[in-house]
């Protein structure tokens, strides 16, 4: 099991360091799938499907749903599906990005979530994400990183701010968050860019032919393991990137480990952070498409049963939502609800509320705890303190999307939304276990 458990973290801290944007975690994403014998899917193209058949679909490049069909249709297998989300708060570049301010070429930014902005300053940082681009063939969009430390948003000195001390750090995202990329003279952004396509082999690029960007900052500091005995996980984006990882190596292990009933299927969203109002996020139709079209693909049915054959398919279904969890704080235990105080190193947490900030209720939250029964795990449980507003996550919105029974449930961690978060890694294993077992349990029994 140290193996096992040493094994499945480092690969963790690789796919997290090879995942800057949601559109790199979906490129490494689709790397790992067709290395399982994935094949892609299109939209605009027709599906026709086969049992046992393996394959993956991305829309705007940063979602994606991979799956592996059961060995009877989805009408009487049903879906087991395991959501998680690609993006993560960070420090977004604006499309008219060049600053000069008293000899400072600086790159103008907007905050994209939940952001800590402190924990983003005096960091070394890059940018990556995709740059759309005029071309011989047409418009097209490339990913780009720039690998190295770019940036810097330095800190204000003690001596220029004495109130710091009584009032503590007050920033202004307009006024304090623009970092700085050179001196006077530095090239232009678009100049950044040009050369740094170059550089990647695929050909010289104009400046002229950048259309249009979705760029982003991330920490270059790699992810690593931390603590008198390696206890913790260090690294950026952990929320949500851990239960990506999670539900992409429960899939891939459980289809190759055995066939039944049930179609697998793992989705990751963009746009979590920002309430997942987009095409490609939780409340759009990615999902509700996909498996209504899972179900279609097969054919063979007459008029009637093709009009009810979705319905049917999820109502023999249920939805493991996927998002990382607030493990108790040592120095502020009083921010949570007592008795419902998750530790790092203890294993999945189910999330609950009344309000409905997450899809659990009695069933599913059983069927979960059943599970990690099954591999001798004991589940702990969150519930926000009753006086401070509860967070949520792709559970509700996609339950309310799709019509399918949900739990939501995470691994624990500290420092939620910091540039820098900490999980535990000895839960990176039994979650991936329980979500494997949750593939693997191929009933053909209706939901109680």
């Amino acid at each position: 099991m140290l193996g096992a458990m040493s094994e499945a973290v480092t690969d963790l801290l690789s796919f997290i360091d090879a995942s800057a944007t949601p559109y790199h975690a979906v490129a490494e994403s689709v790397r790992r799938l067709q290395d399982a014998g994935f094949s892609p899917l299109f939209e605009d193209a027709l599906w026709d499907l086969t049992p046992g058949q393996r394959g993956y679909v991305v829309r705007h490049d940063g979602s994606l749903i991979a799956f592996s069909m059961g060995d009877t249709s989805p009408v009487e297998g049903g879906f087991r599906v395991v959501g998680a989300h690609t993006d993560s708060p960070n420090l977004r570049v604006k499309p008219i990005a060049d600053a000069e301010v008293q000899g400072y070429r600086q790159i103008a930014v907007e905050v994209y979530g939940g952001v800590l902005l402190h924990t983003w300053l005096d960091r070394d940082l890059s940018l990556a994400g995709r740059v759309t681009l005029r071309g011989e063939s047409g418009v097209h969009t490339r990913l780009v990183d720039f690998e190295r430390p770019l940036l810097r948003i330095p800190n204000l000195a003690i001596h220029l701010q004495r109130e710091l001390k009584t009032d503590g750090l007050k920033l202004n995202a307009q006024k304090h968050m623009p970092p700085i990329v050179g001196l006077e003279g530095t090239g232009s952004l678009a100049q950044l860019l040009a050369a740094e396509l170059a550089r990647d082999g695929e050909g010289v690029v104009a400046e002229s032919d950048i259309l249009a960007f979705d760029l982003m900052t991330y920490d270059v500091q790699r992810s690593s393991l931390v603590g008198a005995d390696e206890e913790f996980i260090c690294a950026p984006r952990l929320d949500n990137l851990a239960s990506c990882h999670a539900a992409l190596s429960a899939l891939l292990s459980s289809v190759e480990a055995s066939t039944g009933s049930a179609t697998r299927v793992a989705v990751m969203y963009d746009h979590e952070e920002v309430g997942s109002r987009s095409a490609q996020g939780a409340a759009g139709s990615f999902l509700a498409s996909t498996l209504d079209r899972l179900v279609a693909g097969q054919g063979g049915r007459s008029e009637a049963e093709t009009a009810q054959a979705g319905a049917r398919a999820l109502a023999r279904s249920m939805l493991i939502s996927a998002d990382m969890a607030h493990a108790v704080h040592p120095n502020f235990v009083d921010r949570h609800e007592p008795g419902h105080r998750p530790q790092i190193g203890k294993g999945p947490v189910i999330k609950l509320n009344a309000n409905q900030s997450y899809a659990t209720d009695a069933q599913t939250s059983g069927e979960f705890a059943e599970l990690c029964g099954r591999i001798g795990i004991t589940p702990q449980y969150f519930v926000s303190r009753t006086d401070l507003a509860c967070g949520s996550t792709i559970g509700p919105i996609t339950a309310a999307r799709v019509g399918i029974r949900t739990v939501d449930v995470g691994n624990p961690m500290l420092s939620m939304h910091s540039c820098r978060e900490m999980a535990g890694a000895a839960d990176v294993v039994p979650m991936i276990d329980v979500l494997q077992l949750f593939y693997d349990n191929n009933s053909n029994d209706r939901p109680g």
